[in-house]
């Protein structure tokens, strides 16, 4: 097994081509987007420090990603990976406490500040009550269903792990990474809310860099700007090796049946990783570098389909070939149809995609059932 799709393929031999197939496209399409807006993250944080051009800034950085990526693969982008996140946890831990002491140091008080900007900012349920608290709550988590085994770049890694040992010690090391990383972005969040007043950042996703320039000394804040290009960069390595991997390995190589030397494969590759990373940049600057709404369309097209499509073969057992044909299909088409729709205001694509997709597998592998195979049991 080399990707998620060739997982799921594997456990369906009736439907393993149309499974790569549409799998595959659906990757490639919503990662581009994806891609896209790592790139136009770059492009921004460069230009919040240097005053660098966003399009040069996204265009150079962006190919520096595409070449680390063409010239050592997997191993290349698990590695950088692997120094990245500890920047990222360098910069968390840095940042909340420098914003922390800078309210002190100022005697400014985060509950006054918090209740003075209004909506139920000094609330954790945003002032809201009844449906409206449903509401609220049930977008802000939506992101929660995409992790659910949706994530091909994360599958990735776990499917990496060599034996019991390395998944006990990536279990530990993903839960400690994750609590740092997430309270301290939170936390920062709150302290810029205290620190500047509102309207003085024109781009509000640009907020942790303002923070790093103003309150750490030049060394330090070199060192936390390169935790926050890590992120992005190695999120958008690992994306693009998503996209590679699904048109060479899972299309030319499996569903194709082409048989290709190793060389040429390779070879192939890295002109797929190419031709990806320059679609990527052109996406991230005509899309006027809307970072959230991007990964928030890719979220919801790829992280929901996937995540109901693992679900539904880990946990039930009449899931058939068939259903998940149809749950990658509505995928697909939701995703698109939902987010450029009103109803988008209403529920996020990010949590009605997955639930559309859950019911129609649900119901398409009772109507159509398949039994599965003894060697696809065995692939398993």
């Amino acid at each position: 097994m080399y990707t998620l799709t060739d997982y799921i393929a594997g456990k369906f031999p009736n439907h393993t081509n149309l499974i790569r197939w549409l799998s595959s496209i659906i990757m490639v399409i919503f990662f581009t987007c994806y891609l896209a807006a790592q790139f136009s993250g770059v492009g921004k944080t460069l230009y919040s420090f240097s005053g660098l051009n966003i399009t040069v800034g996204t265009i150079v950085v962006a190919l520096i990603i595409i070449a680390y990526s063409c010239m050592g693969g997997f191993m290349s982008v698990v590695w950088t990976d692997t120094i990245q996140s500890f920047l990222m946890v360098l910069a968390f831990i840095i940042v909340p406490i420098a914003g922390f002491f800078e309210i002190q140091q100022n005697d400014l008080s985060i509950s006054y500040t918090l209740s003075s900007m209004g909506s139920g900012a000094d609330s954790w349920i945003g002032g809201l009550s009844g449906l409206a608290i449903g509401a609220m709550l049930f977008t802000n988590l939506s992101w929660f269903f995409g992790w659910l085994g949706g994530q091909p770049q994360l599958s990735s890694r776990f499917m990496a792990l060599k034996d019991e040992k390395e998944l006990k010690t990536g279990k530990i090391v993903a839960i400690i990474w994750t609590l740092i990383v997430y309270v301290g972005a939170f936390l920062s969040a709150i302290f810029a809310s205290v620190i500047y007043k509102q309207g003085t950042i024109g781009d509000s996703e640009m907020i942790l860099p303002h923070m790093v320039f103003d309150l750490l000394p030049p060394w330090v804040a070199g060192i936390i700007i390169a935790g926050i290009l890590a992120a992005i960069m190695s999120t958008a390595s690992s994306q693009l090796l998503v996209i590679t991997t699904s048109v060479s390995e899972d299309i030319v190589h499996k569903a194709m049946g082409m048989t290709i030397k190793s060389q040429t494969l390779v070879k192939l590759s890295r002109c797929i990783a190419i031709v990806a990373g320059l679609v990527g940049i052109v996406v991230s600057l005509a899309s006027g570098s809307i970072i959230y709404n991007m990964v928030s369309f890719a979220w919801a097209g790829v992280g929901n389909t996937f995540s109901a499509v693992i679900l539904l073969i880990f946990f039930w057992k009449k899931t058939s070939g068939t259903g998940v044909v149809a749950t990658i299909i509505t995928g697909f088409i939701s995703a698109i149809l939902w987010t450029t729709s009103p109803l988008e205001a209403i529920v996020t694509a990010k949590a009605a995609t997955f639930f559309i997709c859950l019911i129609v597998g649900i119901v398409v592998s009772l109507w159509f059932p398949e039994k599965v195979s003894k060697s696809a049991k065995l692939a398993s």
